[in-house]
């Protein structure tokens, strides 16, 4: 199993480089990221990055819910973000504004506005190291993914909490207590 790094880590605030060869090494850190993903219950994760184990890497994984299948993705970009139009408004709006969590960042937590629908083109196991897959993500999925992509850039959730003038809690005891910031 593979250690995750925990803010401040220098690793966790760098972009990383693109995979360039699919290959046995490769497979066993996605093998090693699902082991870790799946062991983490305090709180469970949805999904893991290659910074996050300390690997300068394009990769993530996510796995929605227990039940879901892992999705692999490898040298990931987002080609397109939609937002879903609020029938009560003239402006375009989000319908994902959720609560986030980080398993580099424990026990802190914050709402985060990210668009409910993602175009997304990657790679994953299946496929020849040249050959991409794109793909229409959506909801929670979609949610995850643009976190994990964050992750990817250096940047972590709680910055764009703070971006978003929105507020940070720290959890104690099973609540949540506003953090001032």
């Amino acid at each position: 199993m593979l250690k995750i790094l925990s803010a401040p880590n220098k690793i966790l605030a760098r972009s990383v480089q693109p995979v360039t060869e699919i290959n046995d090494k490769i497979r066993k850190l996605v093998t090693d990221m699902e082991e870790t993903l799946a062991a983490q219950n305090d709180p469970p994760g949805v999904g893991l990055a290659g910074p996050q184990v300390g690997k300068n890497l394009a990769i993530f994984i996510i796995k929605p819910s227990e039940k879901a299948k892992t999705k692999v993705f490898i040298n990931p970009k987002i080609l397109k973000y939609e937002m879903r139009q609020d029938p009560s408004s003239k402006k375009r709006k989000s319908e994902s504004v959720r609560l986030e969590g980080c398993l580099s960042i424990p026990r802190i937590w914050g709402a985060v506005e990210r668009a409910n629908k993602i175009l997304l083109e990657y790679q994953d196991l299946t496929l020849p190291t040249a050959s991409v897959k794109r793909g229409w993500f959506q909801g929670l999925e979609a949610v995850i993914i643009q976190h994990e992509m964050d992750h990817l850039c250096g940047v972590l959730f709680t910055q764009r909490v703070i971006e978003q003038n929105r507020l940070l809690y720290e959890e104690k005891n099973g609540e949540l207590e506003k953090i001032d910031y």
